[in-house]
């Protein structure tokens, strides 16, 4: 009895986490990554519009009953599920001594979900910036009764697209826009423990869609950072999918976008999207990124010293196409790094709301190619612990070593309306082909 009574508390745990965690992230980037644009873009935009209302006063307004619907319905939606496993405040607290066998307390639970809970409701209450706070707060007791870093999650919330840089001791990552607002930022001194910063964005320039911004990629570049990122053509006529840069003095932002219109678009290609900058072992400035008219196209341009235009007279390269069975005609979220004189072009592949979507690998003469495909199976795919990885951003950490951040759906809880964790491994850039190691 005790044992059946432990599993049920551990599975409502999982399911509140990724139930609850989904609350505080509304602002869910589906229309980013733009699949089935026609089926999901008013669902979308409604939802993103709840939780982005603090951040963007242009964003159109939705209804209080909305947020009262939403609110109540998970409301009513935990309750159920506590009642059908028939666990409640005393039948927790009386397990309390059979989770510690386990090396789960029963008050890193109930931190958690108290976290999630009030995170939650300050977004019912339009406070995105509170909720922020709420869910930062609880981020350890929430990995901890999650599993921990067994298999790489550190930010047990919604985290898609990340880009992970180190600026002197402290290292920042950027996501798709959630309930921190534009583009998510959160901070770490050790890989493992993260806080959210807040709103690396805090307003979009006249010609970019409120709601719709994704798929960050920061660089430091003289004596300002850049962050490149994919947002919509606004207007009657618009919803085309472009690239905009936004510089900012510190790594934490704010980052300001002054641009007229987007720096890059290809709409002959049906827009461009997930931006990526690579400097060269020369200091050379070059942009990476993907087309969206099939075959799905992975480009590079050099940029000017500067960061902010393309250089004068380069033009778009192509690097490389989907061509591998397991991508089925997709490739993006590119990221390109060298290490050892070798060029690495890392991708994404599949399709990115499956627990088909992996990771692959192309080996590069240069910045602009040519580019040899490397995977022809993934790099990295699902496993015990994540389904459907992507959205890479490879770096080198404090001592030299390389990481590789990505996000990932949690096992039987893959595609929208559910979040994408973030996940941290070290990887090998030493041989031929880079290979992906455990945790811990």
């Amino acid at each position: 009895m005790a044992s059946t009574r432990l599993g049920r508390l551990l599975w409502v745990v999982a399911v509140l986490l990724a139930a609850g965690v989904l609350a505080t992230t509304i602002a869910s980037d589906v229309h980013a990554r733009a699949r089935d644009r026609q089926e999901h873009t008013d669902l979308v935009r409604a939802q993103r519009t709840l939780s982005a209302t603090d951040f963007d006063l242009r964003a159109t307004t939705y209804t209080e009953d909305g947020a009262n619907n939403h609110r109540n319905g998970l409301e009513a939606f935990i309750l159920s599920t506590l009642g059908n496993l028939g666990i409640t405040d005393k039948s927790l607290a009386g397990t309390n001594a059979e989770v510690d066998l386990l090396g789960v307390g029963i008050g890193t639970l109930q931190t958690c979900l108290g976290g999630v809970q009030s995170s939650y409701q300050q977004i019912g209450g339009n406070n995105p910036d509170q909720a922020a706070q709420d869910i930062s707060a609880v981020s350890g007791a929430c990995l901890a009764a999650a599993g921990g870093t067994t298999d790489g999650l550190v930010y047990p919330f919604d985290f898609p697209d990340p880009d992970v840089i180190l600026a002197g001791n402290t290292y920042f990552a950027y996501a798709t826009n959630s309930v921190a607002g534009n583009i998510q930022i959160i901070e770490s001194n050790d890989l493992t423990h993260w806080t959210a910063v807040g709103n690396a964005l805090p307003s979009l320039p006249a010609w970019a869609a409120p709601d719709a911004t994704w798929a960050p990629g920061v660089a430091h570049i003289g004596q300002a950072y850049i962050m490149y990122y994919a947002a919509d053509v606004a207007g009657p006529h618009g919803g085309e999918e472009c690239i905009s840069d936004a510089s900012a003095t510190q790594p934490q932002g704010p980052f300001i976008d002054k641009s007229k219109g987007p720096l890059e678009c290809q709409p002959s290609l049906s827009g461009s999207i997930d931006p990526c900058p690579f400097i060269d072992a020369d200091g050379s400035i070059y942009l990476v990124w993907k087309s969206q008219k099939g075959p799905t196209t992975i480009w590079s341009e050099q940029l000017d010293a500067a960061g902010t235009a393309f250089a004068a007279h380069a033009t778009p390269t192509p690097l490389l196409k989907a061509d591998a069975a397991w991508q089925q005609g997709v490739i993006e979220g590119p990221d390109l790094v060298t290490s050892g004189g070798r060029y690495y072009l890392f991708y994404s592949a599949n399709r990115w709301d499956t627990s088909d979507y992996a990771v692959g690998v192309a080996t590069c003469a240069g910045p602009t190619g040519p580019c040899s495909n490397l995977s022809t199976i993934p790099l990295l795919s699902s496993g015990p612990g994540m389904d459907g990885p992507g959205g890479e951003s490879v770096f080198a950490g404090a001592s030299g070593t390389y990481w590789i951040a990505f996000h990932a759906w949690i096992p039987g809880a893959v595609g929208y309306p559910h979040s994408r964790d973030l996940f941290i491994r070290p990887i090998s850039l030493s041989g031929p082909v880079p290979v992906v190691g455990p945790t811990g």
